[in-house]
């Protein structure tokens, strides 16, 4: 696509100027630019979930970032009744699949009709070659998520640490 009509999209394109407001509105996009908001929604691939369809299970290899625009997801794990978590609109979920290429921790389910943005780790790679910027502010928003995550399981008194060996 030509610079020119990429920028005409940006300025024209009803959805894309919403998907960018959207995507301004949440903490880990917050510290991105305009121009840089709109490589980014030119990244995300957006999808329709219908209620009780499976976004991803548990132990399925984590490829993509999921950002809820609208609707809720329930995570669950095997053999548990109650669900872990729910997410509401504005929520991400899946982030480590952006750090590691590993099993997803628990099963995503569209608790109803819900329409969510996925960020492909491949698209985010792309994005750290062409415009690092975006790539080292998601980064670094991840990080600081991680690390407030591990902060609080480690001041939970009923947190006990993996034996090693």
């Amino acid at each position: 696509m030509s610079a020119l009509k990429s920028i005409k999209r940006w300025f024209i394109d009803p959805q894309f100027s919403r998907k960018k407001h959207f995507l301004r509105s949440l903490e880990i996009f917050k510290d991105l630019r305009d121009r840089e908001l709109g490589y980014l929604v030119q990244s995300l691939h957006s999808r329709t979930y219908r209620e009780g369809e499976v976004v991803f299970v548990e132990g399925d290899i984590g490829r993509a970032l999921f950002i809820l625009e609208d609707g809720g997801v329930e995570l669950t794990r095997e053999g548990s009744r109650a669900p872990l978590y729910a997410l509401k609109p504005g929520d991400f979920f899946g982030e480590m699949a952006l750090l590691e290429s590993l099993p997803r921790s628990a099963t995503a389910t569209a608790t109803v009709k819900s329409h969510m943005h996925l960020l492909y780790k491949s698209k985010l790679d792309a994005l750290l070659n062409s415009e690092p910027r975006i790539g080292v502010t998601i980064m670094s928003h991840l990080a600081r998520l991680l690390s407030a995550r591990l902060r609080r399981v480690n001041s939970d008194p009923k947190f006990i640490p993996a034996k090693n060996g």
